[in-house]
């Protein structure tokens, strides 16, 4: 009996730091990958290195081609886009 005493705060903490740290980590998680997955042509998006464009191309995969300036187009894998500073209306039809 006293062996499963011992065990209770060991217990207490692994709770807290599953309610505290590793349960909001996976809700933040879910947010980015339903953001990454809403992405569309036309919506402005910031990367995780800092450069700020505009989406051109959707592409199939896991990347989206990304307008940085007039003539200035490259390739961003989907994961590494931070934010969307602002989001197109989808297309009517």
């Amino acid at each position: 009996m006293e062996a499963i005493g011992q065990f209770i705060p060991l217990i207490l903490i692994f709770f807290i730091m599953y309610f505290l740290l590793i349960r909001p980590q996976q809700k933040k998680l879910k947010e980015h990958q339903a953001m990454v997955e809403a992405l569309r042509r036309g919506d402005q998006v910031v990367t995780q290195g800092g450069l700020i464009g505009k989406v051109s191309k959707v592409k199939d995969g896991d990347e989206i081609e990304v307008d940085l300036a007039e003539g200035v187009r490259v390739r961003v894998v989907k994961s590494t886009i931070a934010q969307v500073l602002s989001k197109t209306e989808p297309a009517e039809g």
